[in-house]
């Protein structure tokens, strides 16, 4: 064999095809997996062009071997998700290196393709989805050029056949999606490493955790409601409850407590909604407050927390309802009081003076939550994306220094003022309002939406909620984040109001990848079933489906085959017709064209044979292999082909 046999045409097929399936995973890449991918691939292309000797084996073995030590490093091991496809990217640039034939470019054609799909073990947006079409194509593509046996394609012609092919394929496509039966779970997730960091709220709270959360524009969950959505005031999205105040950190009560389960009561209906969670890694499950009906396999904690009963490691979306009116905990345990009146008693001396001036001056708790909040709303309080940092005694140093912060040191100091002055109080955590896409009539929650807000306990009202954040800022609650910091460069692009295209641009793009996720993505075993019992109008099984697809299957890929195999058109038939009378002539003379051999091949044969034919014989070769592979499809051509046979002696 040669020592390079490849077409450059072929080639960059491949290149752009393999680039594309490399730009799905850059962002998973680490940043010297794609360093090394995109030196091998420009070495590559620069090599072909320049006809530089290809690298050998005593270079490309110690490229092998660093690449495999990287990942072992980078991963501590080669398996795993993120290993395993590293790994196989750049075993597949390795292997482009040394690729010196058609039959080497068909191998990595495929191995390209298997590392397309790998893209959905990340993500499985829309735009990914489209992103694997394309290098599909592309890749498809240099599948046709390395086929064709006329040599090199025009690029126009080679796309044209490529679009056919796949075109052809999505009959099948859509049938086996529609109908092939599904695995229970979703079936592109994989389990994540428990530890592995993921945008979302935490189990525990300090100065600066959610102000750090809030400059991430990432979307938390979306929710569809069951008629108007409720005002932005009643929007608040319950998540995890922090009960215990270390001096500096706030944390969740412990289970270990066997407190018993608060109760909730309301006379009023519930609000019925549907939510679309991304993957978080933890248990929390953001439902409005108050929890009135639970998702399946979740549970519910002693304050209401709603938990699943497994992380959240890929998207999810259930149903769930809850009361905007309610009345939790009217009754409650001594225990549960005494647990949300306990701060530390060395620290904040002149925040325990402030609260306990209002205990003595006989206010009741009523009056002690007005007058707190009154500091805030008529004091030189800020709320700020940057708060300055605190010293050692946090709650003083906010409360009479700096009074700039976001919504967790409101939210700590208002609940801190409570406890010191006898009032029970602890700070829950979650999200607040959310902005309405009015093209898909759903509400989009950001992770700059998350926000802290407090519960105090009052006699027969039980456990109310008390927002210090918009005694500070009303707009936070009404608005949103944008219109409630002066900040707003420092929020994410899309958090912002000021660029109205933009907004439109992404709410129109966010619907549809919100109909990509509940018509694809969430297309599972319960709603394929649904589904089709609702079309025949009588509950189906597994093997009913099973049944179908084979029927439908085989039904499209008949119709194909008729539409394809059938008869071609009449100037087809004459050009075959005519070449057939030549290869006749040809036998009569002795040269019989054998069972391998194609046109070119014969003619080369025949005319060497008779060279005082080889001009009549040559041409008339040439017409024939352009017409009939080439897509020269023309009734002049085929007419000076039957002619040239018939004056041939």
């Amino acid at each position: 064999m040669a020592e390079n046999t490849l077409r450059m045409a072929d080639l960059r097929w491949l290149l752009l095809g393999t680039g594309l399936v490399m730009l799905l995973h850059v962002a998973h890449f680490s940043l010297w997996v794609t360093i090394f991918v995109a030196t091998l691939a420009i070495w590559r292309y620069l090599s072909q062009h320049y006809h530089w000797r290809p690298p050998g084996t005593l270079l490309l073995l110690p490229l092998t071997v660093l690449a495999t030590l990287g990942i072992l490093l980078t991963h501590r091991g080669l398996f795993g998700r993120d290993a395993s496809v590293e790994l196989l990217a750049l075993m597949l640039m390795l292997k482009l290196m040394e690729a010196k034939s058609s039959r080497d470019l068909t191998v990595l054609v495929f191995g390209a393709l298997f590392l397309s799909i790998t893209a959905f073990l990340f993500t499985q947006s829309m735009l990914y989805a489209a992103g694997i079409l394309a290098s599909t194509f592309a890749l498809t593509a240099t599948l046709t050029g390395i086929s064709h046996p006329n040599g090199s394609l025009d690029w126009r012609k080679q796309s044209r056949i490529t679009g056919k092919l796949l075109l052809q394929g999505l009959p099948l496509m859509l049938a086996l999606f529609f109908l092939f039966p599904r695995v229970p779970g979703p079936l592109w997730s994989i389990p994540q490493e428990s530890s592995q960091a993921l945008s979302g709220l935490s189990d525990t709270m300090e100065p600066g955790t959610i102000s750090d959360l809030t400059l991430s524009g990432e979307i938390a969950f979306r929710v569809e409601f069951e008629g108007a959505p409720p005002p932005p005031g009643q929007l608040y999205w319950r998540g995890p409850v922090l009960w215990h105040y270390d001096g500096r950190r706030w944390t969740m009560a412990s289970e270990r407590l066997f407190l018993p389960y608060e109760s909730v009561r309301s006379d009023q209906p519930v609000t019925k909604y549907t939510v679309t969670m991304e993957p978080s890694n933890r248990r929390s499950l953001l439902l409005l407050d108050m929890p009135a009906e639970l998702p399946p396999e979740s549970s519910l904690t002693r304050d209401m927390q709603v938990l699943s009963n497994q992380p959240v490691r890929a998207r999810i979306r259930f149903d769930a309802a809850s009361w905007l009116d309610y009345r939790l905990a009217a009754d409650v345990h001594p225990r549960v009081l005494e647990l949300n009146l306990q701060i530390p008693d060395i620290d904040n001396p002149k925040s325990r003076a402030l609260a306990q001036s209002w205990r003595d001056a006989g206010k009741t708790p009523q009056a002690i939550i007005e007058t707190a909040l009154q500091m805030f709303r008529e004091q030189e309080f800020i709320y700020t994306l940057q708060p300055p940092l605190l010293g050692e005694q946090a709650m003083d140093d906010f409360l009479f220094n700096t009074r700039r912060g976001f919504c967790e040191h409101y939210a700590s100091s208002f609940v801190f003022l409570m406890r010191a002055a006898g009032v029970p109080a602890r700070i829950v955590t979650g999200y607040q309002g959310g902005e309405l896409n009015p093209v898909g009539n759903y509400l989009i929650v950001r992770q700059s939406d998350a926000h802290a807000w407090a519960e105090v306990w009052l006699e027969e009202k039980g456990w109310v909620r008390v927002d210090p954040t918009s005694a500070v800022s009303p707009s936070r609650i009404e608005s949103g984040i944008a219109d409630a910091v002066s900040e707003r460069n420092l929020l994410p692009l899309l958090a912002r109001t000021d660029s109205a295209w933009l907004k439109n641009a992404f709410l129109n793009l966010d619907a549809l990848d919100n109909a990509w996720n509940h018509w694809v993505l969430e297309y599972d075993q319960k709603r394929q079933l649904e589904v089709f019992s609702d079309m025949s109008g009588r509950k189906l099984s597994w093997q009913d489906l099973v049944s179908g697809m084979m029927l439908v299957v085989a039904a499209t890929g008949l119709l194909l085959s008729y539409f394809i195999l059938r008869g071609k058109p009449a100037k087809r038939d004459l050009l075959q017709r005519s070449y057939d009378r030549f290869l006749r002539k040809m036998r009569r003379r002795g040269i019989i064209r054998l069972a391998h051999e194609g046109p070119l091949d014969f003619g080369r044969r025949a005319a060497a044979a008779l060279p005082h034919n080889a001009g009549e014989i040559g041409r008339i070769t040439e017409i024939y292999n352009h017409v009939r592979y080439g897509g020269k499809d023309d009734a002049g051509s085929i007419n000076t082909l039957e002619q040239m046979v018939k004056s041939i002696r």
